[in-house]
C-alpha cells in the first residue's frame, strides 16, 4: 500500500489534541486493510519522525436512518501513534 493510501486524514478531537499535548502522540483515520508495521512505516515516512508505538481500534458503523429507510455508516479504523521524545507532528492545531 501507498503511504497516501493508508493515512486519511488526522483527527481533531477534544481528546486528541490534549493526546497531543500531554503525551506526544496523534490520532489518524487509517485504511482498514492496513496494520501496525504499515501504519508506522507511512507515518515516519510522511512526516519524517520516528514512532514508538502504535495502537490500532476499528469503529463500528452506526445504523443511520433516512426517512423511511434504513442504513448503515461505514466501518473505519483509528490509529493512535506515540511519537519518540523530541519528535513533534504539525498539524495545524
Amino acid at each position: 500500500m501507498d503511504v497516501y493510501q493508508i493515512i486519511k486524514r488526522p483527527l481533531r478531537t477534544e481528546k486528541s489534541v490534549a493526546d497531543g499535548e500531554a503525551t506526544n502522540s496523534y490520532h489518524f483515520e487509517v485504511d482498514l486493510k492496513a496494520n501496525k508495521i504499515q501504519i508506522k512505516e507511512a507515518v515516519e515516512k510522511f512526516f519524517n519522525v520516528k514512532v514508538e508505538d502504535v495502537r490500532t481500534l476499528v469503529r463500528k458503523g452506526k445504523q443511520r436512518r433516512v426517512r423511511f429507510k434504513i442504513g448503515r455508516t461505514k466501518d473505519w479504523k483509528k490509529a493512535v501513534i506515540t511519537l519518540k521524545e523530541g519528535s513533534t507532528i504539525d498539524l495545524g492545531y
